[in-house]
C-alpha cells in the first residue's frame, strides 16, 4: 500500500518544516545547518498556498503528514529542479518514498513536459541516492563539498514523458 498524495494546503503551517526535522533527524549536524532555511520554506510555501499545491504535495497515510516533495519549474521546459523531498523517519523502508517520486515525476512530465528534471543529494544520503538512481535518474556530476554531509550528486532524468 502507498500513502495519499494531498494538497499541501491541506496541512498545518509547520508541517513540512516538522517533516524535514524529523526526516533528517538521523544526523543533528543536518538541522543545525539547515533549520532556518526548513521555516523559510515552510513559511514561503503556506504564505503562497496556490505555488505550493502546484509545485509539490504531502504524503498522508491515515490523514497523518508522512512525507512531502518540492519541485521548481521556471527553468521549464528546459529542466525542472527537485526542491525538498522526504519521508518521516518512521516510515522509511516502506518503498513510499520511491512511490512519491514516482508521482512527482509523473506531475512533472504531464504538467511542464521539461527535458531533464534534476536533483541534488549528498554522500551522505545514500538511501536518496539509490531511491534516484531506481527511478531512472542518471548521475552527471559529484561535485567536491567541504560539508559535513560530503560531496554533492546531481542526477537527471531526461526525456519529454506524458503520464511517466
Amino acid at each position: 500500500m502507498t500513502p495519499e498524495f494531498r494538497p499541501v494546503s491541506s496541512f498545518r503551517r509547520g508541517t513540512l518544516y516538522a517533516l524535514l526535522r524529523d526526516a533528517y533527524g538521523f544526523d543533528r549536524r543536518f538541522a543545525l545547518h539547515w533549520e532556518a532555511e526548513w521555516r523559510n520554506f515552510d513559511d514561503f510555501f503556506f504564505d503562497r498556498p496556490a505555488i505550493a499545491d502546484r509545485c509539490g504535495f504531502v504524503s498522508a497515510w491515515n490523514g497523518e503528514a508522512v512525507g512531502f516533495v518540492s519541485w521548481d519549474p521556471r527553468r521549464a521546459p528546459t529542466c525542472v529542479k527537485i526542491g525538498h523531498n522526504c519521508i518521516a523517519a518512521s516510515c522509511k523502508g516502506r518503498g513510499w518514498g520511491t512511490a512519491q517520486m514516482s508521482e512527482a515525476v509523473k506531475r512533472i512530465f504531464s504538467r511542464w513536459s521539461p527535458e531533464t528534471i534534476i536533483v541534488t543529494t549528498t554522500e551522505l544520503q545514500l538511501p536518496a541516492r539509490r531511491m534516484y538512481e531506481r527511478g531512472g535518474f542518471r548521475l552527471v556530476r559529484r561535485r567536491t563539498s567541504d560539508s559535513f554531509s560530503g560531496d554533492f550528486f546531481d542526477y537527471e532524468l531526461c526525456g519529454k514523458r506524458s503520464g511517466a
